[in-house]
């Protein structure tokens, strides 16, 4: 499919047939970096597949137990059909989710404080900077490189300098930014592994509308969450990693189904060959099967079709938010990020301003934004490096706030400490189950609902996690 005059109608059909339900309950929704939601025709596969026969633990040679063995060897070859990875240079690791994919590698690989050390960008989703706890643990270097211009950005030449210098080891950035919608070079990629680096690849928010191709892009872990891609099953992510770079990690520990043998006596134990020696316990053989199906499904849409779509839907975002005013001419909107639909994906950052010209606390738009029957995601959105950036806030003072007498008991109690006039931003993200009514409807509702006067305050609830 192309982005062409019919495109419309296909996703208007599309919208009908499995995603109907938005509209028989007259819902919005806007959060598909968060989750893309439930298309109807893949919960009638899972349901015909599961009623049809019995699927058994594939840890033995039952017949109920081969079935599940070669559904789930099936949708290891799909992933790497989708990503366009050669079988014999890269494997897949079925995981509960795109943060435990992460937790695989930074737990196994081989941090040290003369060796092994790790390099993250400012913007990482909050399960890629955890890496750096295991990093630090190990006593590795640990590496931080910044943004640049006030696009959210990461930096090419500190990116550049950071890659050149003395110490190699992992390197881990997004594909997309789940905060900024962003697109960070899918080259550095290469340029990191020629300089020496491993990369590690998080690819959760970029696969929805994104091609990526592991032949072009030869990251060592890409980090996969499909529920974002098709939005059925929850709970199922990928590892999909290069052989070799498989076999450098050293996992602490080992589970059912990791082992090839193990002797509890002697205390000695071998590891299965991967992807089994990283598929803690029983895998989750009735959901990994349903990958297949939903990349089928999506690939019968179409990815560029998707991604064209996408890019529509978020430009008319985009141009709308800019011209919405308050009667006095003021902006309606802070938009964080690139203004336009060049170099980033379907994701959009921003604060609702008063008339005044100040931010309105983001709970206010969450509350009102319910009360339309509209899910759009409010909060930091787990990637505080982004947030840090977009709201200016100095190092110096997120030092000091983070410990001994500064340091805040509560989240309101930092973002107090800090000056903060929120305690986030607004994130909007069209998607496949979108049509152009959807961002009409929503631009409506800001300037129906803001424009003439800030809602009143009223009780709002303490925000418990960032």
């Amino acid at each position: 499919m192309k982005e062409n005059g019919t495109s419309e109608a296909v996703f208007a059909r599309l919208r009908a047939e499995d995603f109907g339900y938005l509209d028989e309950t007259r819902q919005i929704y806007l959060d598909h970096t968060g989750a893309a939601p439930v298309p109807r025709g893949l919960v009638q596969a899972q349901a015909t597949r599961l009623g049809g026969r019995a699927f058994g633990n594939p840890h033995t040679e039952s017949p109920a137990s081969i079935a599940s063995t070669e559904l789930v060897e099936e949708a290891r070859l799909r992933v790497l059909r989708f990503l366009d990875a050669d079988p014999a240079e890269y494997t897949v690791v079925f995981t509960a989710n795109a943060s435990q994919a992460v937790k695989l590698v930074a737990e196994a690989y081989p941090f040290h404080r003369r060796s092994g050390s790790l390099l993250l960008t400012q913007d990482n989703h909050n399960s890629v900077n955890g890496v750096r706890e295991f990093a630090r643990a190990a006593r590795a270097k640990v590496g931080l490189v910044p943004f640049a211009g006030d696009e959210l950005r990461v930096s090419p030449a500190a990116l550049r300098r950071a890659l050149t210098g003395r110490h190699r080891g992992l390197f881990c950035y997004p594909a997309q930014s789940n905060f900024s919608g962003v697109r960070h070079p899918l080259e550095w990629v290469a340029r990191a592994r020629a300089a020496g680096w491993h990369t590690l690849l998080d690819a959760a928010a970029y696969l929805p509308t994104g091609k990526l191709s592991l032949r072009r892009v030869p990251a060592d872990f890409v980090v996969a969450s499909w529920y974002k891609v098709f939005g059925y099953p929850s709970g199922v992510g990928s590892l999909v990693a290069r052989r070799e770079a498989l076999a450098a990690l050293r996992r602490p520990w080992f589970a059912g189904g990791t082992i090839q043998v193990v002797s509890a006596q002697a205390r000695w134990h071998r590891m299965a060959q991967a992807p089994a020696a990283f598929e803690d316990g029983t895998p989750d053989f009735h959901a990994v099967p349903q990958i297949a199906t939903g990349l089928d499904w999506y690939e019968k849409v179409g990815a560029d079709a998707v991604a064209a779509h996408v890019s529509r839907l978020t430009g008319r975002l985009l141009k709308g938010l800019s011209g919405l005013r308050h009667p006095g001419g003021r902006p309606l909107v802070r938009v964080y990020g690139p203004r336009g639909t060049e170099g980033r994906g379907g994701t959009v950052a921003l604060n609702v301003l008063d008339a005044g010209g100040r931010v309105v606390d983001e709970r206010i738009v969450a509350r009102e934004c319910a009360a339309a029957g509209i899910s759009v995601r409010t909060g930091c959105f787990c990637n505080p490096g982004a947030g840090e950036e977009a709201f200016t806030i100095a190092p110096r003072l997120l030092r000091r706030t983070g410990m001994g007498r500064w340091r805040a008991e509560t989240i309101d109690g930092y973002i107090r400490r800090l000056g903060l006039p929120s305690g986030g931003a607004v994130r909007v993200s069209p998607g496949i189950a979108n049509v152009t009514a959807d961002i009409d409807r929503f631009l409506e509702f800001l300037y129906e609902t803001f424009a003439a006067a800030t809602p009143v305050r009223g009780e709002l609830a303490p925000r418990l996690t960032c």
